[in-house]
């Protein structure tokens, strides 16, 4: 099946309601056979995995928002376009959000006990180093990231992973879960009399998911461009300028460069930039210059309804008023 459908199926899953039947595996498109079975197998895992890929797509939609391409979705292509059947660096970062999403997901669904198979982190116990006691819930990570490795990697296994897409899809996915491993963090309670720290309980949780977006759209902005090489018996992603320090496995990697998404192109999902609102006073890609690709923008004054004269009112309420405002708005 074709690597573009990763991207297609994850939205599926994101717009489909509760999985519950084993009959709703086999309805889900773009699912291959062996994923298929481990729906069935892990029935009560799935909501997850869908919670975890609606968060990738809106994690894409927000880090890239500003950018001329801006990880749009629409119904009549697969999901973020046809930029994602190519090798790209905004393939390689939608294979990293949402195998990151799906790690997330089903993390915290064990954490939160609605799942049987997976609980609290219990290995995590005893004193630290630094003195406090692991106690509490620690997020079951080890649990989100195997799981993650099980359903989203085996569409590329199961394409044997010797193919230079599948190494790069395979990294990329192992990027994506290697940003929540890195910025894991340490959240404590004290206890003692009038809140003093007399005992300080402390347990592993995930970083929110907007700091695992940020991690990515930093190894997106970073990604090394690769091409495929024997390495011995076996083939690898090695850097395609020979000046550049090897990637690491939390780097982002990609085969070919990108369009420059300013024309509307169809046939290759570019939906262009014409119409997007842009910055008149930024020189970054968001302002118009860039953003607008040189085309010039138009400029129209837009009334815009807000809330204003907020007042708190005992108790408990706040009441405000709508207000107009005109603002300046340009668009390519």
């Amino acid at each position: 099946m074709h690597p573009a459908k990763l991207g297609a199926y994850l939205a599926k899953l994101s717009s489909v309601g509760s999985i519950s039947e084993e009959e709703t595996c086999e309805k889900l498109k773009g699912l291959i056979q062996r994923q298929v079975q481990m729906c069935k197998r892990n029935l009560e895992v799935m909501d997850s995995v869908r919670r975890g890929a609606q968060l990738a797509i809106e994690e894409c939609q927000y880090q890239f928002r500003n950018r001329r391409w801006n990880c749009s979705t629409l119904d009549s292509l697969p999901v973020f376009g046809k930029v994602v059947t190519q090798g790209t660096r905004e393939a390689a970062f939608v294979y990293a959000i949402s195998s990151a999403g799906v790690a997330f997901a089903v993390t915290r669904a064990c954490s939160s006990g609605e799942l049987e198979k997976c609980g609290c982190d219990r290995t995590v116990h005893g004193v630290s180093p630094q003195g406090f006691q692991w106690s509490g819930c620690s997020d079951n990570i080890a649990y989100g990231v195997a799981f993650s490795q099980s359903f989203v990697d085996v569409r590329e296994r199961s394409k044997g992973a010797s193919s230079s897409r599948a190494l790069m899809n395979l990294h990329n996915n192992e990027a994506g879960r290697k940003a929540i491993l890195t910025h894991m963090r340490v959240e404590c309670k004290c206890h003692g009399v009038s809140g003093s720290c007399e005992v300080k309980t402390c347990w592993r949780a995930v970083p929110p998911f907007r700091q695992v977006g940020h991690a990515l759209k930093e190894k997106f902005d970073g990604a090394t461009e690769v091409e495929p090489r024997r390495v011995g018996s076996s083939r690898a992603l090695v850097p395609r300028n020979a000046q550049f320090k090897p990637h690491t496995d939390e780097d982002l990697v990609y085969l070919e460069p990108s369009p420059d998404f300013c024309e509307q192109d169809m046939r290759s999902g570019v939906l262009g930039t014409r119409g997007r609102t842009c910055n008149k006073t930024s020189k970054a890609i968001d302002g118009c210059e860039l953003l607008c690709c040189g085309r010039g923008f138009h400029t129209a004054q837009v009334e815009l309804a807000e809330r204003c004269g907020c007042r708190f009112h005992w108790c408990c309420f706040v009441k405000c008023r709508q207000c107009q405002r005109l603002v300046e708005m340009h668009t390519c």
